[in-house]
């Protein structure tokens, strides 16, 4: 792939990786442990923010692996190996890349895998 590609896909990395970022500053108060005081709160208002506390820290799990996908997509770009299949080493389609640009496979090997 040559270098104005990876530039491209550089960007739309370092974009995400910013957004999600961003968002995970302010989610953090969302995923704090739920005090049990049950003067100010009844219980099912607290079973309520027990809940959005689980949400929140799913949504921060999801948040933190996308993060990751998004630093080995970089590392890959700075070794060379972005944009070929981890299986088969064949070139992944552009258009593949630009829906996630965090993708390790091609399509057919995205699909034997799913299998």
């Amino acid at each position: 792939m040559s270098p104005a590609p990876h530039d491209h896909f550089r960007q739309h990395l370092l974009a995400l990786k910013s957004e999600l970022s961003a968002t995970e500053a302010t989610a953090r108060d969302a995923a704090k442990p739920v005090e049990l005081d049950q003067t100010s709160v009844g219980r099912l208002s607290r079973m309520d923010a027990m809940q959005g506390q689980a949400m929140a820290m799913a949504v921060q799990q999801r948040r933190a692996l996308s993060l990751r996908k998004i630093d080995a997509a970089l590392a890959r770009i700075e070794s060379g190996d972005y944009g070929l299949c981890s299986h088969c080493d064949e070139a992944i389609n552009p258009r593949r890349l630009d829906v996630d640009p965090t993708t390790t496979l091609c399509i057919a090997c995205a699909e034997k895998s799913e299998a």
